[in-house]
């Protein structure tokens, strides 16, 4: 099987020499500006705009020596590419940071200004989109999801561009984090997993979420109940997910610390599904959080120096279990799909 050459050199941009996407995550908006405001103890309004990039760019200079890729966003983090390190890839996000809270179904929506063509001007090897879906939604909701990837898979085949597509699974009025959904994760996860692999989306690389939640796992270390799985049941509910993919496949982090990210990898390296790698964001340095918002942009690259680099080599570590992206297309290097 061949894949078109824009899109090769562009997952090979993003992947380590093993083929292993190793990429970082810092294009988070919404959230990162609220947490600074919260450590800060103001409102989210007197946090300069400045600050964001500010940060971000600290993230960007000190982690992507040691990442295969960064994933940034177009609206405070362009200052930032100048900091990637030689050799780092770039993915850029194309979604608008949060959904549409006006009605049901959690619809996602484009930066206005933006597009495909333009982000790939701006540096981008891929383009990343995120989307909150749920196979159970009503079929109109998920109409609209469907069809607004399908706009985005061909806009990314006409410019011959990785397409990155991430899925954030969901039930209306019930906590994702919390025993309740808990049962439900691994059906939504292998659902959507199967969906987003069909040819007619034009993805090339699932953005996945793990399709358990660590803190329920009978056995683990990360284990504080109540007891949803045994780690025969997660390793089996990996198993499955992974098996609905036809797709290479990389995971979230999904704002887990660092230690429980770092045991997810283990397990999902113990159930022997064919994972291509991460793309990991707060998992490395949120915890740097507070101390720029204390401290300043100097406190946190020392920071990063120390800690931040410990987290992101910690993760690396795992990745020797992760697979080339171009073994799902059943060839042994990206070269073959010339």
């Amino acid at each position: 099987m061949k894949i078109t050459e824009g899109k090769r050199r562009g997952l090979e941009a993003v992947a380590n020499k093993s083929g292993v996407i190793a990429a970082a995550a810092m294009d988070q908006r919404g959230s990162l500006h609220k947490a600074i405001a919260r450590h800060r103890g103001v409102d989210p309004r007197q946090v300069p705009t400045e600050h964001m990039t500010e940060f971000k760019a600290a993230v960007t200079r000190v982690l992507t020596p040691h990442a295969s890729a960064i994933l940034l966003d177009p609206e405070f983090s362009l200052p930032a590419l100048p900091q990637v390190a030689r050799g780092c890839g770039v993915l850029l996000a194309y979604e608008k940071s949060g959904y549409d809270k006006t009605g049901p179904g959690r619809l996602p929506d484009l930066l206005p200004e933006w597009s495909v063509r333009r982000l790939v001007e701006a540096g981008a090897h891929a383009i990343k989109l995120l989307i909150y879906y749920s196979p159970f939604d009503p079929a109109h909701v998920n109409d609209q999801k469907h069809a607004f990837v399908e706009r985005i898979g061909a806009e990314c085949q006409a410019l011959d561009v990785p397409f990155f597509l991430e899925f954030i699974g969901y039930q209306e009025g019930v906590d994702e984090t919390g025993p309740d959904y808990a049962p439900k994760k691994p059906e939504v996860v292998t659902k959507s997993m199967e969906e987003f692999s069909k040819d007619r989306y034009g993805v090339d690389v699932l953005k996945v979420e793990v399709p358990i939640n660590m803190r329920f796992v009978e056995g683990t270390k990360a284990f504080n109940g109540p007891k949803v799985w045994t780690r025969a049941e997660a390793i089996a509910a990996f198993q499955e997910a992974a098996g609905a993919a036809r797709k290479p496949f990389i995971y979230l982090s999904a704002g887990v610390s660092n230690h429980v990210f770092n045991e997810t990898l283990e397990l999902a390296s113990e159930s022997g599904v064919n994972w291509c790698g991460v793309l990991c964001g707060r998992a490395t340095w949120k915890d740097g959080v507070p101390v720029y918002a204390k401290g300043g942009v100097k406190a946190l690259e020392d920071w990063l120096a120390d800690q931040g680099v410990k987290n992101i080599q910690a993760v690396n570590e795992r990745l020797t279990a992760g697979k080339p992206w171009y073994s799902f297309y059943g060839v042994e290097s990206a070269a073959a799909l010339r």
